[in-house]
């Protein structure tokens, strides 16, 4: 969708699997929670910094929208010369909380009963993130939900209590109203169902010290498999990339 795409124009790309997603292998035992993912991706980022010193832009799509900013405002100055992501969610906000959650009562009741549970050995079980997050508007493509919800490296994967007490209620090390490490862009699908354009501000209306540019996605769903919004999004990011780290 992205990553060759952006290789073929001459950019060198690396698709990260976090923790407990993908082909990523965790420690039998183990529980991550979202601070692990963060720490995962600034750990990475070190990494690729020791190889050469070219310059890093960093992509997310859906929840890895918001880590690219919880990365960016952790990472070392100068680690990344731009974040771009599909949706900038911060969950502590309520109404981000509300729209983005399965439903209501989840948002409402299920967060707050995650976050006592997380602090016990009861924040250790695996939850459905089917019944955690709107998977049923993760594309709008049906012959695509059909894989996905499959797929249990993807959409119908299962994380800990835990891990989505931290992910609900995370703060950055830099808020919003005080970043400054790199700019910003959000490239948002104009058709997502699951996190349209007004949930990504409480978080981006903050951001005043550094450019932030959005780029909308015409005809595109939450993963932005349709044209011509999938090809906005190839050419928005390469021009980003080439702006940034010219």
């Amino acid at each position: 969708m992205l990553g060759a795409p952006l290789a073929q124009r001459g950019f060198e790309t690396v698709a990260l699997d976090n923790l407990g997603y993908g082909l990523t292998q965790v420690k039998p035992g183990a529980t991550p929670s979202y601070d692990d993912w963060v720490d995962l991706v600034v750990d990475f980022l070190a990494y690729e910094q020791s190889r050469d010193d070219r310059p890093i832009v960093l992509y997310g799509l859906s929840a890895g929208g918001m880590l690219t900013y919880h990365v960016a405002a952790k990472a070392p100055r100068g680690a990344l010369r731009g974040i771009v992501a599909m949706t900038f969610l911060d969950q502590r906000n309520q109404q981000v909380r509300d729209e983005s959650s399965h439903d209501l009562l989840t948002a409402r009741i299920g967060a707050p009963f995650m976050g006592l549970a997380a602090r016990t050995p009861a924040g250790r079980p695996m939850y459905p993130m089917s019944l955690a997050g709107k998977m049923s508007a993760l594309a709008n493509n049906p012959d695509a939900m059909k894989v996905f919800m499959k797929d249990r490296i993807s959409a119908a994967n299962w994380v800990s209590v835990r891990f989505l007490d931290r992910y609900l209620n995370y703060a950055p090390a830099v808020e919003p109203a005080d970043f400054d490490a790199c700019p910003v862009l959000l490239t948002q699908p104009v058709e997502d169902r699951w996190s349209p354009h007004h949930l990504s501000l409480p978080a981006l209306s903050r951001i005043i010290k550094v450019p932030v540019d959005t780029v909308m996605l015409d005809n595109a769903g939450h993963y932005p498999l349709e044209e011509p919004g999938l090809q906005q999004l190839q050419d928005a990011i390469a021009d980003f990339v080439t702006h940034h780290t010219a």
